[in-house]
């Protein structure tokens, strides 16, 4: 019996529930879109007709996933800037490649004291390394910081990730799949990937007179499926060389947004941001099994903790360089700081590698951890910091008088002598 409508509606029950109970604590929703979804799945019981499994709706719920995260990263490219970002490639690159500099070296050194294999801690390396672009632009959205300044420097080092993953994947890919790789075709891929980037923002710079002829469509149907074709198109595109669906995404954003017409397509686009989103957040919840976590509790929270120290790290050295203030360091750091698909993508490789199984439910863990933990410390970034500040007053206080003691006891020895 089809039952795939029952099922959809059911799922979007939980999604309203969830998305209701975050609104009324004026949090984001992500955290509780997992969460709702971890409680149900092919573990959950069935009631009548009523099945929580979803065992006939899980390839459309992942599917309709993949469209709200193409819907969120468009969405921030409509909101941001391409000039900028062109402007700003020098300090991006910098940033970018200290931020997965720091990230990366810490998942390397993390592997290798708990003891892994060297293939399995080049896998941890990458899961702990690349940001979740869907909850970054998430996180943006809901706290209304499209237009701060830190989101310039969020936004090119999430592209700059998106480059490391493609040469990442290239490497990591011929290691545990055919037990060997080639230089040439990782510089070719990471190449392929840069160049793709690049010269669509500086195309898309060039093209925008073209762009306002071409979308001054009266009709809103018939200008919504242009959008709509151009978003998948160019996302199919960038998939096939290699380039993360979710960043072409983006980048037709930042060429659109630079038109005229970028006002009237964040009109016509929020609805489908907001419903897609919520069903991605909840089909990635839909895909953790909470029983087989267990196994990898402490190595999870470890990492976590790592990864929090590595981000905050790498985002105040980065959003000094930036010449950001603390607070938007601080912002940038816990933005960055959610894992998701990305991480997910990794671990199934290694698991169609034959590696070790404990990594799966390690990486559903550590996902689910810095997933409901980033939107909650970006949140909290303003008090956060306040609190770091009265802290080390409190510290430089405490110790101020000992000093003063030492010197004035080093000073009656030196009368005495």
């Amino acid at each position: 019996m089809d039952n795939v409508i029952l099922e959809i509606g059911l799922a979007l029950v939980l999604i309203a529930l969830a998305v209701g109970v975050a609104h009324k604590l004026g949090l984001s929703n992500v955290p509780f879109l997992i969460l709702i979804g971890m409680a149900v799945g092919p573990h959950a019981p069935q009631f009548g007709v009523f099945d929580f499994r979803f065992i006939e709706t899980q390839s459309l719920i992942a599917f309709m996933g993949r469209m709200g995260v193409l819907f969120l990263l468009f969405y921030l490219g409509l909101e941001s800037n391409v000039t900028r970002l062109i402007e700003a490639g020098r300090s991006i690159l910098a940033g970018g490649s200290l931020y997965v500099g720091i990230n990366f070296t810490i998942g390397l050194t993390y592997g290798y004291l708990a003891g892994f294999p060297l293939r399995e801690t080049l896998i941890i390396a990458g899961i702990t390394t690349v940001s979740s672009s869907a909850i970054v632009a998430k996180i943006l959205f809901d706290y209304r910081r499209t237009a701060n300044r830190e989101t310039e420097l969020i936004l090119g080092i999430t592209m700059f990730e998106d480059v490391f993953l493609a040469v990442y994947l290239s490497l990591i890919s011929g290691i545990i799949l055919s037990g060997a790789s080639s230089f040439a075709g990782v510089a070719s891929s990471g190449g392929i990937a840069l160049g793709f980037i690049v010269g669509l923002m500086i195309i898309g710079r060039w093209a925008t007179p073209l762009l306002n002829r071409l979308f001054r469509i009266s009709s809103n149907e018939v200008f919504v499926v242009v959008i709509f074709a151009s978003l998948f198109l160019l996302a199919g595109l960038g998939e096939t060389i290699h380039v993360a669906e979710s960043i072409g995404a983006l980048l037709l954003g930042l060429i659109l947004g630079e038109t005229e017409h970028s006002e009237r397509m964040e009109r016509l686009i929020v609805p489908f941001r907001d419903f897609f989103g919520a069903i991605f957040f909840f089909g990635f919840g839909l895909s953790i099994d909470p029983f087989s976590l267990g196994g990898a509790a402490w190595l999870a929270v470890g990492a976590a903790l790592l990864s929090l120290v590595g981000v905050v790290t790498a985002g105040m050295i980065v959003g000094a360089r930036a010449k950001l203030s603390p607070v938007g360091s601080l912002n940038t750091s816990f933005t960055l700081l959610a894992r998701g698909e990305f991480s997910i993508i990794i671990v199934n490789l290694a698991i169609a590698g034959g590696l070790m199984t404990v990594l799966q439910p390690f990486a559903a863990l550590y996902v689910l951890i810095l997933a409901s933990a980033s939107p909650l410390l970006a949140k909290e970034s303003d008090r956060i910091y306040d609190l770091s500040v009265r802290l080390t007053r409190r510290l430089k206080k405490l110790f101020s008088p000992r000093k003063k003691e030492r010197s004035d006891e080093e000073g009656e020895k030196i009368e005495e002598r």
